[in-house]
């Protein structure tokens, strides 16, 4: 678990249950965040 980057193994399997709908939402959470941020930094 170690190699994987988790702290611990509940750590691990918490994120290995994970569905495919929660992952889809933290990549439009992101995708909204880096869009903001070029946006702001191109200033339009």
């Amino acid at each position: 678990m170690t190699r994987m980057g988790h702290s611990s193994t509940r750590a691990a399997m918490i994120y290995q249950h994970s569905t495919d709908e929660r992952q889809r939402e933290v990549a439009r959470k992101l995708d909204d965040l880096a869009r903001g941020a070029l946006k702001n930094r191109s200033g339009t």
